[in-house]
């Protein structure tokens, strides 16, 4: 099951329906089915604070991925600031839409094995999220 909720910010305008199927779609794709998913849209703050209380970091950031996977079958907590995202898409001539369905597969594809912080691991994460938006429709 996945389940969308916010903390001090309005939901965003995603059809969460087409949203669930797409992202089961895209987890079977790596041979996962998923378990129980949890989404929480917040504000830069919200985040930053996340990120002090569990990783030690004092920045802000646009996901936040916590990993309880077991086996094939995806687990996790996946935070989302719609600020930092409504800012990315100006900064990479996206629509808010845009980078908002890709900040959504991403903590996806981090629950599906792939990383994004070692050398050409980002390379291999962008064409992860690009294959995966081109499923969308």
């Amino acid at each position: 099951m996945i389940t969308y909720n916010t903390e001090g910010v309005r939901m965003p305008n995603i059809k969460k329906r087409d949203t669930t199927a797409w992202i089961r779609r895209v987890a079977a794709t790596y041979g996962k089915k998923v378990g129980e998913v949890g989404y929480m849209f917040v504000d830069d703050e919200h985040i930053l604070q996340t990120n002090r209380d569990f990783l030690g970091h004092d920045y802000y950031t646009d996901i936040i991925t916590f990993d309880y996977c077991e086996g094939n079958t995806l687990h996790g907590d996946i935070v989302i600031s719609l600020d930092t995202v409504r800012t990315n898409a100006e900064k990479f001539g996206k629509t808010y839409d845009e980078e908002l369905h890709r900040v959504i597969i991403h903590g996806i594809l981090h629950l599906c094995g792939i990383n994004d912080k070692g050398p050409g691991e980002r390379e291999i994460m962008e064409q992860a999220e690009n294959r995966a938006l081109e499923m969308r429709a």
